[in-house]
């Protein structure tokens, strides 16, 4: 059976119109209202995707991101009134991979899952064995979907291993926002060109020794990044 989505959406209204319309598109539903319902469904059933709303009445949308997470690896969108290039970073930064803002239109959201989803998918990488970078220090997995560090697993949102892979794959080519999105996502959305410094931020934090002087992932300022890990032999 397909996994489910996990809808997590206090507005009874709005949910029932996405619900019909998610499951219009062949995907199986769980609606929960509060955070503790939308914990308890994804302990209990791992989400394919999940769409977030960031305002519950039991916590907040940004703690229950991070409460999420820690279950396991899948996409999750944030749908929320807030919309500001702010607001959208600050919901890349938590490992969001979409953001919709409210109002919206239903049939775009079910193209923004089936794109989250296509763009997760471990078939779409390369299909060899692991690069090391570094004399082994960083290890890139397209096929298993893996990273590790000095041997340890390190633990990247779908969206994080997509832009890193597209990084290293071409050790010093240097990529603007725009081109890293095309190249690594797939397709381009308002916002989201300058959102990628936010996963260009967490990455750093998980693979870099120190994020503030980036061995991996430089910055070209006025353009973009560079992959700069030297590939073994």
């Amino acid at each position: 059976m397909l996994r489910p989505i996990l809808l997590i959406e206090d507005d009874r209204k709005i949910a029932r119109v996405v619900k019909i319309y998610l499951e219009g598109a062949g995907f199986r539903v769980i609606h929960a209202e509060t955070g503790k319902e939308a914990a308890d469904a994804a302990a209990k059933e791992l989400p394919l995707v999940v769409i977030l709303d960031l305002m519950l009445p039991d916590t907040t949308g940004e703690e229950l991101c991070q409460e999420l997470r820690e279950l396991g690896d899948f996409p999750v969108i944030m749908l929320t009134s807030k919309s500001s290039e702010e607001e959208r970073i600050a919901g890349f930064a938590l490992g969001a991979d979409d953001y919709v803002v409210k109002p919206f239109s239903p049939r775009e959201l079910v193209y923004r899952v089936k794109a989250v989803l296509k763009r997760a998918q471990k078939g779409d990488l390369s299909a060899g064995g692991p690069v090391n970078f570094n004399n082994g220090l960083l290890v890139i997995d397209g096929h298993s979907y893996e990273v590790r560090k000095n041997g340890c697993r390190v633990d990247l949102t779908p969206t994080e291993f997509k832009v890193l892979h597209t990084l290293s794959s071409y050790p010093g080519k240097v990529f603007t926002r725009e081109e890293l999105v095309e190249k690594a996502l797939g397709y381009q959305f308002e916002g989201y060109e300058r959102s990628i410094d936010a996963h260009i931020k967490n990455l750093r934090h998980k693979i870099e020794d120190d994020p503030r002087n980036p061995a991996f992932i430089l910055t070209i300022y006025g353009v973009g990044y560079r992959f700069s890990g030297k590939k073994d032999d």
